[in-house]
């Protein structure tokens, strides 16, 4: 079962972290990810499998919403090239996102399966 405020609070912490993250190009957004997760787990509680499923969760909102934030910039910077510029450049970031998307909801199950062992 899905705990939204849990979810909710592990996205706010992913989107912060990783705002910080991009201090330490990979790396920060990849602790932003774990850290994240393990809120979302730890205050979602129950099973190893709850805990990661709402860190799963959590990570891939704010996947989805970066990616959606980089292809309409993506798509804006395109523009200037014209409108294959904009559709190159929009379906390339967007291609990106989706993988960027899984890693994030990857490391943010891990971090949630180990914030719910952690309150247990």
């Amino acid at each position: 079962m899905i705990d939204w405020k849990a979810v909710a609070v592990g996205f706010v912490i992913i989107v912060v972290a990783g705002i910080v993250g991009f201090s330490v190009p990979i790396l920060g957004h990849a602790v932003a990810g774990l850290i994240g997760g393990f809120a979302a787990g730890y205050l979602a509680g129950g099973s190893l499998g709850n805990g990661a499923w709402n860190g799963l969760i959590a990570g891939s909102i704010s996947g989805v919403i970066v990616t959606l934030i980089a292809a309409l910039l993506g798509g804006a910077l395109g523009f200037a090239a014209g409108p294959l510029g904009t559709l190159v450049g929009g379906l390339g970031v967007l291609a990106i996102g989706i993988f960027l998307t899984v890693i994030f909801a990857l490391d943010s199950a891990l971090g949630g399966a180990v914030g719910a062992w952690a309150k247990a």
